[in-house]
């Protein structure tokens, strides 16, 4: 029997409130909260909720939270946004480069990718 909420299948051997963070837009504080919410243990297996809980969990998340398309949305969206007003921040979206003020001489390599080889100088032709 798969757990599937909000399009999400969720891993049937890990407790709820960790099974929960696999939908986009949901943390494990959020599911700790839903579950409180909902008088759900913590210590309980996705595979051993009932199906009125899962509704219950489905109905709570999409009745108080953004997730998964609607929040990857808006979240892309805001990013178009800082581009078109060209914000510094969207400026450093559209180059691929970190956008909270950390160092790039050294590090950022995730944003920048992998490191490649310094261009040779061209030697200059000399007159005679």
């Amino acid at each position: 029997m798969a757990v599937r909420i909000d399009g999400v299948n969720l891993p049937l051997s890990k407790r709820v409130e960790y099974g929960l963070t696999y939908i986009y837009g949901i943390g494990l504080k959020s599911a700790q909260e839903i579950l409180a919410t909902l008088n759900i243990s913590l210590d309980r297996r996705v595979k051993d909720l009932s199906d009125q809980e899962v509704g219950a969990i489905q109905k709570e998340i999409s009745g108080k939270y953004m997730v998964e398309g609607a929040l990857r949305k808006k979240v892309f969206e805001n990013i178009n946004r800082l581009k078109d007003i060209k914000s510094y921040r969207g400026d450093r979206h559209k180059r691929g480069l970190p956008t909270k003020g950390q160092r790039t001489k050294t590090n950022a390599r995730t944003r920048k990718g992998p490191k490649r080889p310094p261009v040779a100088k061209k030697k200059l032709a000399t007159k005679k």
